[in-house]
């Protein structure tokens, strides 16, 4: 029964604190840059590196050189987000202008908590079970915007994505210092828009009722993650994983806004990674991520592709315009005394979304490129660790013009930074 408690606590207490957070993540892309705090002061970095119970959630054949343990944490998300229009609406016939002036989204501070228990099954074989959030997307401008009107002239205009993932994960070791892992992957997400009522003309069925101001709409689906990792030389491992594409329900409240009908899939992702003991206390780490948005229509069409016979909603809808991610991450480690670690890292994605699509991106501007990155470890007791991580994202700026405007006539710049604080309690048995 104590087995069974401390198997399911994970999953019961992150999943009513998850549920209930307004979460949200804009780094790579809408992926977030790590999991857990260790990786997250490495930049990320850390899939060859397993040190916690959280690495089910990066690589799921770590969990097989991790001991007995659970990992609670906390993030604390801070996205700057803005838009600023210069040009004055033309005003003739089938534009679409927005107001001129700079705009910055509200509600700039985001609680996301994570957790993860790890239990070894023998020498050769561990379990785990992993909660936590891999993404989202948030924006709020408030509808004093455009004269008190709204962003789109439709009021208070935004979006809000949360993306929750439950990870029952199993590792089993093989030859020397080699473990293979396996995690089917619960997704479950929110989703809400507001202030889109002047689109309505554009979506497929003649009948925006599902396209915005419809309240939280949720979907589920199901995925795999696969990892491995080895010593390929002494002192130095090599480790891999990749997820799959999670499709996921429609969400049927917002059907007119999503191409194929509502569907809005997790992207596959894949991560490879080495990690050098450069001497008994000191490790390097370089993972490089990628992450397909160009396999998620919802995320990778165009918005060109409504004035070529596509309407909002439809298969071939427009969406974000989203380009494929590839993250290069690199991360160091240093243990001071048996008492303090320290962590650094920088990492480097070029950021997804072309100049051409800067309107939907209005909505979600996944723009950040570099994270510079630090953190520690605090040894509490025999059996108990904190660990914070902090993130500084600098100011990214994408700016093109109005795809629904005269040529020449507007031009929208999207504007964001970020700053992102994590706190991990860790405990051993």
């Amino acid at each position: 029964m104590k087995r069974l408690s401390l198997f399911v606590l994970p999953v019961v207490t992150a999943a009513a604190i998850l549920l209930i957070s307004g979460s949200a993540s804009a780094t790579n892309g809408y992926f977030s840059h790590g999991f857990g705090a260790k990786s997250k002061g490495m930049a990320g970095a850390g899939v060859a590196i397993p040190q916690d119970a959280m690495i089910a959630a990066t690589n799921p054949a770590g969990i097989a050189f991790v001991e007995k343990r659970v990992d609670f944490g906390l993030e604390v998300f801070n996205p700057v987000r803005q838009y600023t229009v210069d040009g004055a609406p033309s005003g003739y016939e089938g534009t679409f202008g927005l107001a001129p002036g700079t705009v910055k989204s509200d509600k700039n501070w985001f609680f996301a908590p994570h957790v993860s228990y790890n239990h070894p099954i023998d020498t050769e074989s561990s379990a785990a079970i992993c909660v936590y959030g891999n993404g989202g997307m948030n924006t709020t401008y408030p509808d004093s915007a455009s004269g008190g009107m709204g962003t789109f002239y439709g009021g208070e205009t935004g979006v809000n994505l949360e993306q929750l993932f439950i990870a029952p994960t199993y590792a089993r070791k093989f030859g020397k210092n080699a473990a293979w892992g396996i995690a089917p992957v619960f997704a479950y997400q929110r989703f809400e828009a507001k202030g889109l009522r002047n689109f309505g003309g554009m979506v497929a069925d003649g009948t925006p009722d599902n396209l915005t101001n419809n309240g939280i709409d949720t979907s589920t689906g199901y995925g795999l993650k696969l990892g491995v990792q080895g010593e390929v030389k002494q002192n130095l491992t090599l480790a891999a994983a990749y997820e799959t594409k999670i499709k996921m329900s429609r969400f049927k409240d917002y059907e007119d806004l999503f191409a194929e009908r509502g569907r809005f899939n997790i992207p596959p992702s894949a991560t490879i990674g080495l990690a050098y003991k450069v001497d008994p206390l000191s490790v390097v780490a370089f993972d490089i991520q990628k992450i397909w948005y160009s396999d998620i229509p919802s995320v990778s069409n165009p918005f060109s592709n409504l004035f070529e016979g596509n309407p909002l909603g439809s298969d071939n809808g427009p969406g974000f315009g989203w380009r494929d991610v590839t993250a290069y991450k690199l991360g160091y480690q240093r243990e001071i005394n048996p008492e303090w670690t320290v962590r650094g890292g920088v990492s480097y994605a070029r950021q997804p979304i072309p100049d051409s699509e800067v309107l939907f991106n209005i909505l979600a501007p996944g723009v950040m490129e570099w994270h510079l990155t630090g953190g520690f470890t605090r040894q509490t007791g025999k059996r108990s660790e904190f660990t914070m991580s902090f993130m500084y994202a600098p100011t990214v700026n994408v700016k093109g013009p109005n795809p629904m405007e005269v040529p020449g006539q507007q031009t929208i710049n999207l504007r964001m930074r970020e700053f992102e604080m994590e706190a991990t309690w860790g405990i051993r048995f």
